[in-house]
Formats: structure tokens, sequence, C-alpha cells
């Protein structure tokens, strides 16, 4: 078909057309565009003002958020992961102190947040995305950047490096090594969860309420440069805001770092991706290291083989290994020899726990060497409450008695409480009453341990608390009586005749503090059992004016009388 040929006119508009359109093409790379929003996730454990504040002043069209907890449901980090959100802020809100978990104090919470669930998502691969493009993290808790060593070598470690052999300088050499790798503080463990994060805040010792908090980042947001949240670089504003709280700054751990191979091993038991039959595996490498070594992973060892139930027990592969393990004659002697030196007796029965998991040791040979544990501290003179306790806690009411087996391999010390109390938990009877007498003694020392005792055991009869009751009414020094008085208050009194020998003690009471710890034992027992009218009247008529005002004293009158 005949086409006419473009006029001049025309064929210069197509050229405008084609070089306007050309030099679009050029210029779109050129322009700005719109960045997506920053995701600033939280975590409200126990404050939300934190939170708040942030909200509030990050504009919308640069930040969203995006709150990690969802109450009520347990597996919420775990759902997070799931989800595959992605951070480049974090804000934890939630008391720490001790680095196991951040926690809550209020009554109408119950999210908590472990350490080792932080762990655990930051070494798994299928978790990446939620700590993957952290810019910073904010730790709104006490002591989450605290530089203080959680463990150390202690006196097991030493004779052990220098039974192996090392001069005396060799010893506290590798000892400082050991604690570098294992001491695992608030802060450093926080950087292994947060590897690779430019920026954590957090404290070294206390850090400040909600309600503090939230008005000290308010002064930040009216002085800080826009843009600084997300940016990955120390806010100076912010640290000279927070600096008199013990706000601090530093990086997350770094794959250079010489701790990244400790963290290595963590995440070996800690990732959920590698199957069993890999971490038994693993275990059985890092138990054929220097014990040292190993009581110094103990935690993440043990913490590994509890959470192995019966089932995973049973695949065949992982059962191979398990079997490899309890085969490992040459180790298992070492791990014993090492075990039964350990100074601190909660570690010495942990390590002996595990070796019964590992199945190095059977059910009855655990408990034989616990009871020679518990003969040979007693040998060295009075037990330590902590040792005590840990005989109470071990050994339940229920149980048959140990007491006879302890007692064939060491006689008690006479008059020693701490055996005394000791023999008491493992069923001895006599032991029972020569520590409940010391209740109502003279010597501090003794009245603290039975005290701690009967936190474990009940008092054995009516006629048992009646004879104690007595016997509080005539002790000479006041703190002694009131600390027996609240120990006797956590029996739960409920026999009127008790009741009565505990009401009968308040008009005889010259001590404004033995009043009141009466008042609470009566508070929380069964009234019904007392004539009201008269114990009102009597605690009318009795009471020692208080300085303060209203207190116990006067709430039991207040119930007596609506009673």
């Amino acid at each position: 078909m005949f086409r006419p040929m473009p006029t001049p006119r025309l064929l210069r508009s197509r050229l405008a057309t084609l070089w306007l359109a050309g030099a679009a093409a050029w210029l779109v790379p050129l322009m700005p565009v719109a960045a997506a929003p920053k995701t600033v996730c939280t975590i409200t454990i126990n404050s939300p003002d934190e939170r708040e504040v942030f909200q509030h002043h990050l504009p919308a069209d640069q930040y969203r958020f995006v709150e990690l907890v969802r109450r009520g449901k347990p597996d919420w980090l775990a759902q997070a992961c799931k989800a595959q959100v992605s951070c480049d802020a974090l804000v934890i809100s939630g008391h720490f102190d001790d680095g196991s978990d951040f926690y809550t104090d209020r009554i109408d919470q119950q999210e908590h947040l472990p350490t080792t669930e932080l762990e655990s998502a930051a070494c798994s691969s299928g978790c990446s995305g939620l700590f993957a493009q952290l810019k910073e993290v904010y730790l709104f808790g006490c002591n989450t950047l605290k530089t203080e060593a959680r463990q150390a070598a202690t006196g097991e470690i030493l004779r052990s490096l220098a039974r192996a052999g090392h001069a005396p300088g060799d010893v506290d050499r590798l000892a400082a090594l050991l604690n570098q790798r294992y001491g695992q503080s608030n802060r450093e463990r926080l950087r292994h969860v947060f590897q690779n994060v430019p920026v954590l805040y957090g404290f070294w010792s206390k850090a400040p309420l909600g309600r503090t908090a939230g008005p000290l980042l308010e002064r930040y947001f009216q002085t800080a440069p826009a843009g600084e949240v997300a940016s990955g670089r120390p806010s100076a504003t912010l640290l000279n805001l927070f600096g008199p709280t013990s706000m601090t700054a530093v990086a997350g751990l770094s794959s250079s770092d010489p701790q990244a191979s400790f963290r290595q091993d963590v995440c070996a038991l800690a990732d959920p991706a590698p199957g069993d039959a890999d971490k038994v595996a693993f275990m059985h490498q890092v138990l054929q290291r220097d014990m040292p070594d190993v009581r110094l992973f103990l935690d993440h060892l043990e913490r590994y083989a509890l959470a192995l139930n019966p089932a995973r027990r049973l695949v065949p592969a992982v059962a191979a290994r398990l079997g490899a393990i309890q085969a490992d004659h040459a180790t298992r002697d070492r791990y014993l020899v090492f075990a039964r030196d350990v100074d601190d007796a909660g570690a010495q029965t942990r390590m002996m726990a595990l070796a019964r998991t590992l199945g190095w040791l059977s059910p009855a040979q655990e408990q034989a060497e616990f009871l020679r544990m518990v003969a040979g501290r007693m040998a060295r003179g009075p037990l330590l409450p902590s040792e005590v306790d840990l005989v109470c806690s071990q050994q339940a009411a229920s149980d048959p008695p140990l007491a006879p087996q302890l007692l064939a391999l060491r006689q008690p010390q006479a008059g020693d409480i701490s055996h005394a109390a000791a023999l008491a938990c493992l069923g001895s009877v006599a032991a029972h009453e020569q520590t409940v007498q010391a209740l109502t003694g003279s010597r501090e020392a003794d009245i603290e341990m039975a005290q701690l005792y009967l936190r474990h055991r009940r008092l054995a009869d009516v006629g048992e608390v009646r004879a104690v009751a007595t016997s509080i009414g005539r002790m000479a020094a006041v703190a002694a009586q009131v600390r027996a008085l609240e120990t006797l208050a956590r029996q739960r009194l409920a026999d009127p005749d008790s009741l009565q020998a505990i009401a009968g003690l308040f008009p005889r009471a010259r001590s404004l503090d033995v009043q009141r710890a009466i008042a609470g034992i009566l508070l929380r027992a069964d009234l019904r059992q007392l004539s009201r009218a008269d114990l009102a009247r009597s605690l009318r008529q009795y009471r020692l004016k208080s300085r303060d005002g209203n207190d116990v004293i006067d709430v039991l009158i207040r119930v007596l009388q609506q009673a």
C-alpha cells in the first residue's frame, strides 16, 4: 500500500518525541525514590513506656512498628521467626537482673523471654531474618550489659590444670583464657545473640524503670538529629542523657572476634536445625576435651541432654551415638574423677546427674555418689546453708529415708545443727527433733539453719507446733523471736490449740515487731477456730502503739470485727 512521505514538520515532531522518551529513560534512575520504611520490632515484657515514646516520635511514613509479643501465646518468638519478620531496630523492655531471662513484675502478665530462647533464635538458620538486618538493639533492663563474669575457673579447674603438668604461671594464664572464653557475662552473652549488630544499647548496672526511661526518651527525641534510630551509629545524645543511669553501647560479636568459635559451640546445640544424631556426636566431642572445658560448658551440655526425651533417644542414629558415649570408658573415668573434685556441691550434683543421663551412672550409683559427697563435706566441718538446701531439695519427704546410708559413711558432729538438718531432710526422726529445737535456741546460725530446714519440711504434728509456740514465748532475743514466728507462719497453722497458743503470746510480747509477727500468723489462719470477739478485745487492749499508724495488727482487728 502506498504511504505518503511525512512532512518536515511531522518529522521534527516525531524526533522530538523520541528524544524526550530517551531522555526520560536515562533520567529515571537519577530521580529520588522514597525509601521503604524501617521496621522497629518491640518485645514488651514489662513496661510499654519505651515502646510508646518511640512510636509517638518516629514518623509513620519512615518507621513501622511490629510488637513481637503475643499475650497468652508462649511461642510468640518462634511465630515471629516463622512469619519471617525482619527488623531494622529492636526494643526490648523487661527486668533482666541475673541475665537468665527478661521478665515482668506485673501480676496481670505472665510473659517472659529466657536468654536461651534468644540464643536458639539467633543460632537458627530458620530465624535468620529476624536479626539479620538489625542495626540497633535497645535493651531496657537492669544489668543487660553488665561485664561481670557469670562463671569463672574454680578450684577444681586450677587443680586439674596443675595435675596435667602445667607450671604455676601457666595455670594462671590458662585459667585466664578459660575465663575469657567461658565467663559469659550478660554483656558477652547478648553480644553473642546479636552477632554483627553495629550498636547494642544497654545498662551495666541498674536501669531506670519505664516511668523514668520514658521522659528521658522524650528529651532524646526533642534534641536528637532526625534519622538516628536504626542508623547503625551510636547516638551521643542518647548516651549522654542515659549516662548517669549506667547506659553504655557496644557492638555485637563479629565473625573475627576471638569469641566467635565459642558461639559456634553454643549454636551447635542451640540451633534447632541439625538433627539429634549430629548434636549428640558434637556433645561427645566436647566431653572428650580437657575437663576444665567440659565443666565450663556444663550449662549447655545438660540443657540439651535434658531436652532429649525418650522418644528422640530411640531413633536408631541417635541411639547409636548415645551408645558410643556410654561405651567411652576413658572419657567417663576422666569425667567422674574431675566431678568428684568439684568444689561447689551444686555443680558436682549436676555433673553426676549428667553422667546418669549419659548412661555413665545408674540411678543407684548416682545416689551413692551424692551421699559420698555429703559425707565428705560433713567431714570438713559444718555444712554451708546452700549444701543443706541442696540435700533437702534432692530428697523428697516421701522418699525412703537415706539417713542410715549417710550415717554408715559419716557420723555427724555433736551439736552441729547443719549436720542435723541434712540428716533430718534424709529422714532421720532424731535429727528432725534436734533441728526443730534449734529454732527457739539462742545461737543465730542454728536458728537460721532450722528456718532453712522448715522451708522444706513441716512440723511433725500438732503437739510439736504447740511446743514450738510455747518455746517462742520464752525466747529473750526479739529478732530471733520474730524470725521464729515468721518460720511458724509458713507452716500454715490450722489447729485451734496451736492458734490459741500463738494468740496467747500477744499480751506478753514486749516488742511491736513480735506483735506484728503474731498478727501475721493469725491473719493467715482460719479464724473461725478462735473466739474472735475475745481476740479482737485482746489485740486492742495489749497492742503496742505504732508510729507508722495502721499496720497488720489493725488489719487483723478489722477482719475480726467484720467477721
